[in-house]
C-alpha cells in the first residue's frame, strides 16, 4: 500500500473516538476511584466533567506537584490535554501513564488512537494496541485502530490479518469495510477489495479522498479502467490542485489512461505535478510507468533524475522508498550501479529478508558481478522453500526474470512460482529458454505458448526469436531461417532485435554447415558491436574449427579475454572456444572453473580429462569409465576413452570404445574414422580401408579423414595415388582461404622422400 495509509488526512472518524471523552467499553475512573484518590486529583476530574478543561489541566498539574507518581493524576492530565487539543502534551502524558502502569487499558487504547494523528507516532500506537489486544482480543475498536495503523505503515499483511478478523463479524461497521477494501486492493486482491467497496456503498457511504483512489485502482485492475477515470476526474474537480490527495489521484488517473491505451492523456494528467518538489516522487512513479509501457527512454531517464533528487533530499530514506527506487532504477539504462548500491544497502539493513537477498543476487548476475555457481547455490538456499506471502513471491519472480540467460537447474523454482499463482507472464518466457538449454524444444514451445497467452497474444518479437530457435533445434532450418529474415526486415530499426536475429541466424548457418556464411554474419555483428568481446570469441571459435585461423591466433583471442574480463564472465562463446582448442595443461584451472559453471558441457569435461591423462592416464581412464557408467549414451566419453587408450597403446580398449559408439550410432563418421585409425595401427589395412570409405561416404569433405585415407593409400604401397590425394586436398584448402595444414605438407614431403629413395636418389634437403 503506497499512499492511502500514510497521513492523518486519511484517518476516518472511527467509532466516534476523535472527539469523545471516552473510548467504548472504558470509562473514566474518577468515580470508581473517588474513595482512593487525593482530593486534589478528584478536583481535577470534577472540573473535567464540568467541561472546564483549562481549569482541570491546572488542577491536575497542581496535584502532580504533590503526587508525581499518581496514575490517576497523570491519566487525568492526559485526558485533559487531549480534550484541549494539545496533542503533543497529551502524547507525553499518556506515555508517562504507561511508564507507571504499562497495562493501563485507557492509556494503551488512547495511545493507539493518537498514533493515527502523526506518522512518527504510528509504531508506538501499534505497540500499545498490541499490548491491549493481548489481554482484550475481542475489542473490535482497538483491532480496527491497529489495522488502520498497519495500513498507514504499509504493513499490508498485518493489516490484512486484523481486517480478516474484523470482517468475520456479522455486521462490520462501514469504516471497517472501507478500510479493509483499501487494504485488500493494495495487497493485490482487487476483486475482494471491489466487493468490500460495494458493500460499503450499500451502507450509504460515499467513497472520497484516498479511498476513491484505491477504488479507482480496484476498477482498473478488474478490467474497468474507464469507470475508474470517471471516479478520479470527479475527485479532482472537487480538490485544489496542490492537495496531496489530488496529487495521488492524478497518478492513478495516469495509470487508468494507460490501461485504456491513452499514453498522451496519461502524460497530461501528470503535467500539473511538474516543478513541485512535494510531488516529485509521485511524478517519478508516473513517468516511469508510462516510459516502460510505451518504451520511451526519455521518460525513464526523467524518472531516474526525479528518484535521485528524492533520495538526496530525504534524510535516512525509509526502506519502502529505497526498495521502490532500486526496483525502478534497475530497469533504466545507466542507472544500474545506483540500483545495485540500493539493493545492497537494503540487504544490509535487513539481513534476514530473503526477498531482498534474491533481488541483490539477481541484479549482481545481470551486471556480471557474481559467478554462476555462486549464484546458483545461494539462490537454491534462499528459495527452498518459497515464501507463502503473495507479494514476496511476486517480488522474487520479478528478480528472477532479470537473470538472463536463466539457469536451467533452477527450473523447478520458476515452475513453482507459476503454480503458486504469480502473475508474471515473462516467467514462462524464461522457462522456454531453460527448456532450450535442456534441449527440449517441445517443452520450450509449450512454455512459449503459455507466455504468449499470458500477454493476451500481443505481438512480441522476442517470442519469435525463441520460436525460431525452437524450429532450428527441431531441425526445421528453413522455417527458422525465414523467421529470422522476417525479423531482420520488419524490425530493421530495432538494434536489439536485429542483433538477436543475426545471432540466431548464425546458429542456423552452423546447423546447415554453411560456416563461411556464419562467419560473415559474425563480422556483421562485430561491426555493429565492436566492444562486445563475446562476439570475438564466437567468431574465433568458428574460424578455428573451419581452419581459417591458426591455433596461435585463437589462443591469443582467448588470452585477451581472460586478462580483460572478470572471472564471473562465462558466456557460451567462451565454452565453445575453450572446448574447440586442444587440451592444454596451462588451461587446467580454466577447465575446472568452467566445469563449476556448467558441469554438463562435455567438451570442457573432455579437455580436463585429456590434461589429466598426460600425468595420470589411469586416473583419467577411471574418470571416463565413471562418466560412461553414469550415462552410457555419452558418446563423447567413449571418444575420450578411445583416444587415451590409443595414446597408451591399448588398441583393444580403443577399438572397443569406438565400437560402442557405432553400436549407438552406426553411421557416426567420426567413430568410423577413429576405428579405422585403430585398425590401421593394428595393420589390418583392409578393415581400415572399409571403415575410412564408410566415413568418407558420410562426410566426403572432412580434411582429416581424407588425410588419413591418403596415409592408408601410401601404406598399401600406392605412393603416387596418396600424393595425388594430398595435393588435391591442399589445393582445395587454399582455394577456401583455409590455413594450410602443416600435417599435409609433412605428409607430402615424406612421400617425396620415400619416392626418391626408392630410385636411389638422396633428397637435396638431406645433402648438407
Amino acid at each position: 500500500m503506497k499512499h492511502s495509509f500514510q497521513t492523518r488526512a486519511v484517518a476516518w472518524v472511527l467509532f466516534g473516538l476523535l472527539h469523545s471523552s471516552t473510548l467504548s467499553g472504558i470509562v473514566y475512573p474518577w468515580r470508581v476511584l473517588a474513595q482512593s484518590i487525593p482530593d486534589e486529583v478528584g478536583r481535577g476530574y470534577n472540573l473535567l466533567e464540568l467541561g472546564w478543561v483549562d481549569d482541570a489541566i491546572a488542577a491536575f498539574e497542581d496535584a502532580l506537584a504533590l503526587y508525581p507518581d499518581s496514575v490517576p493524576a497523570n491519566l487525568g492530565l492526559a485526558i485533559a490535554y487531549r480534550r484541549a487539543g494539545r496533542d503533543n502534551d497529551a502524547w507525553e502524558a499518556y506515555d508517562r501513564v504507561l511508564e507507571l502502569d504499562p497495562t493501563n487499558a485507557l492509556a494503551l487504547k488512547t495511545v493507539g488512537l493518537l498514533g493515527t494523528y502523526r506518522p512518527e507516532w504510528q509504531s508506538r500506537g501499534i505497540d500499545a494496541l498490541t499490548v491491549f489486544l493481548n489481554s482484550t482480543p475481542e475489542d473490535t475498536e482497538a483491532r480496527a485502530l491497529r489495522a488502520l495503523l498497519y495500513g498507514y505503515q504499509s504493513r499490508i499483511s498485518e493489516a490484512l490479518a486484523d481486517y480478516q478478523i474484523l470482517l468475520q463479524s456479522p455486521n462490520p461497521t462501514p469504516d471497517v469495510l472501507l478500510g479493509a477494501a483499501q487494504i485488500y486492493v493494495y495487497s493485490g486482491n482487487s476483486p475482494q477489495g471491489l466487493e468490500l467497496f460495494d458493500r460499503y456503498r450499500r451502507t450509504g457511504g460515499a467513497i472520497t479522498g484516498y479511498a476513491a483512489i484505491a477504488y479507482a485502482r480496484a476498477l482498473r485492475e478488474t478490467g474497468n479502467p474507464a469507470a475508474g477515470i470517471t471516479v478520479l476526474e470527479a475527485q479532482l474537480a472537487a480538490l485544489p490542485g496542490n492537495n496531496p490527495t489530488a496529487t495521488e489521484a492524478r497518478a492513478e488517473l495516469a495509470r487508468s489512461y494507460l490501461a485504456t491505451n491513452q499514453p498522451e492523456q496519461a502524460l497530461a494528467a501528470l503535467q500539473p505535478l511538474r516543478g513541485r518538489s512535494e510531488a516529485a516522487l509521485t511524478l517519478a512513479r508516473g513517468l516511469s510507468e508510462i516510459g516502460r509501457r510505451t518504451d520511451r527512454l526519455a521518460l525513464l531517464q526523467e524518472s531516474a533524475v526525479l528518484y535521485r533528487e528524492v533520495l538526496s533530499q530525504t534524510p535516512n530514506p525509509p526502506v519502502p522508498l529505497l526498495q521502490e527506487a532500486a526496483d525502478v532504477l534497475a530497469s533504466i539504462p545507466g542507472e544500474e550501479e545506483l540500483a545495485l548500491q540500493l539493493y545492497r544497502q537494503l540487504a544490509a539493513q535487513q539481513p534476514d529478508n530473503r526477498v531482498l537477498a534474491v533481488q541483490q543476487l539477481a541484479f549482481e548476475s545481470q551486471l556480471g558481478q557474481i559467478a554462476q555457481p555462486d549464484l546458483r547455490s545461494r539462490l537454491a538456499t534462499l528459495l527452498e522453500p518459497l515464501p507463502d506471502n503473495p507479494r514476496d513471491l511476486d517480488r522474487i519472480a520479478g528478480a528472477l526474470i532479470r537473470i538472463d540467460p536463466p539457469d536451467s537447474q533452477l527450473l523447478p523454482v520458476y515452475q513453482n512460482l507459476i503454480a503458486a499463482g504469480v502473475d508474471r507472464p515473462f516467467l514462462n518466457f524464461r522457462i522456454a529458454q531453460m527448456f532450450l538449454q535442456l534441449n527440449d524444444p517441445a517443452a520450450a514451445r509449450q512454455a512459449l505458448e503459455a507466455y504468449i497467452a499470458g500477454i493476451d497474444g500481443r505481438p512480441d518479437p522476442a517470442s519469435d526469436i525463441i520460436l525460431a530457435d525452437i524450429e532450428r533445434r527441431e531441425g526445421n532450418l528453413e522455417a527458422s531461417e525465414q523467421r529470422y529474415q522476417v525479423l531482420l526486415s520488419e524490425y530493421a530499426d530495432d538494434d536489439n532485435l536485429v542483433e538477436a536475429s543475426l545471432q540466431g541466424l548464425i546458429g542456423v548457418r552452423i546447423a546447415q554447415n554453411r560456416l563461411p556464411e556464419a562467419i560473415a554474419l559474425y563480422d556483421q555483428l562485430i561491426a555493429r558491436r565492436p566492444e562486445d568481446f563475446t562476439l570475438q570469441l564466437g567468431r574465433t571459435s568458428l574460424a578455428y574449427q573451419e581452419d581459417l585461423i591458426e591455433r596461435s591466433e585463437a589462443e591469443t583471442v582467448l588470452q585477451n579475454w581472460l586478462t580483460t574480463q572478470p572471472a564471473t564472465a562465462t558466456p557460451p562463446e567462451l565454452f565453445s572456444l575453450v572446448g574447440a582448442l586442444p587440451a592444454d595443461p596451462s588451461r587446467e584451472a580454466l577447465y575446472d572453473r568452467l566445469i563449476q559453471v556448467d558441469p554438463y558441457y562435455m567438451p570442457i569435461q573432455f579437455r580436463s580429462i585429456q590434461v589429466l591423462a598426460l600425468r595420470d592416464p589411469e586416473a583419467a581412464q577411471a574418470k571416463v569409465a565413471r562418466m560412461i557408467a553414469q550415462d552410457p549414451t555419452n558418446l563423447g566419453a567413449y571418444f575420450v576413452q578411445g583416444e587415451i587408450a590409443q595414446n597408451q597403446g591399448d588398441l583393444e580398449l580403443a577399438g572397443n570404445a569406438y565400437q560402442a559408439i557405432l553400436g549407438w550410432e552406426p553411421e557416426n563418421a567420426d567413430a568410423l574414422a577413429a576405428l579405422g585409425g585403430v585398425r590401421f595401427q593394428q595393420r589390418d589395412l583392409d578393415a581400415a580401408q572399409q571403415l575410412y570409405e564408410r566415413a568418407l561416404a558420410l562426410d566426403p569433405d572432412d580434411p582429416n579423414l581424407r588425410r588419413s585415407m591418403a596415409g592408408l593409400t601410401a601404406a598399401r604401397d600406392y605412393p603416387l595415388s596418396a600424393l595425388e590425394q594430398l595435393e588435391e586436398l591442399q589445393l582445395e584448402q587454399m582455394a577456401k582461404g583455409a590455413i594450410p595444414d602443416p600435417e599435409i605438407s609433412n605428409q607430402i614431403q615424406q612421400l617425396h622422400e620415400d619416392f626418391l629413395r626408392r630410385r636411389g636418389f638422396q633428397p637435396p634437403w638431406e645433402r648438407y
